[in-house]
């Protein structure tokens, strides 16, 4: 399953939209009826309006339907030294839209793989228990 998941996140990648950084990030969520969900990077010149790979999946996941409980794993992929780490934004919407045991995964174009689950990426989170 890990194997499938990461190499769906790199066919996302290389879909992304990077031309002013050039850095190239994918994103694949496994859903639990089977069906992938694919994100990329996607920038603009107003650099505010860009759009990371892990959040651009996250979306159309809730845009299709799903709901939090609906998948089992996530991937994220880029070209970097060691396992790639999703930004504090992307931490706080994996945090809303992931049940806690989703499986995280973060690769790199070397094969490195780190598997983390929600807690460990964003421990003492603010949630929507938070509100309460």
């Amino acid at each position: 399953m890990i194997d499938e998941l990461i190499l769906k996140a790199k066919e996302a990648r290389e879909a992304s939209y990077s031309p002013y950084s050039k850095f190239k990030v994918g994103a694949a969520i496994l859903m639990k009826d089977g069906t992938y969900i694919l994100g990329c990077n996607v920038e603009n010149s107003s650099y505010g309006l860009s759009i990371c790979a892990e959040r651009n999946a996250l979306f159309q996941m809730v845009a299709k339907g799903y709901k939090k409980g609906d998948a089992l794993a996530m991937c994220i992929i880029g070209q970097t030294d060691t396992p790639i780490s999703p930004c504090g934004a992307c931490r706080q919407v994996m945090e809303e839209l992931l049940s806690r045991d989703c499986k995280i995964i973060l690769a790199n174009l070397k094969n490195d793989v780190k598997e983390m689950t929600i807690d460990e990426l964003l421990p003492y989170s603010f949630s929507e228990d938070s509100l309460k």
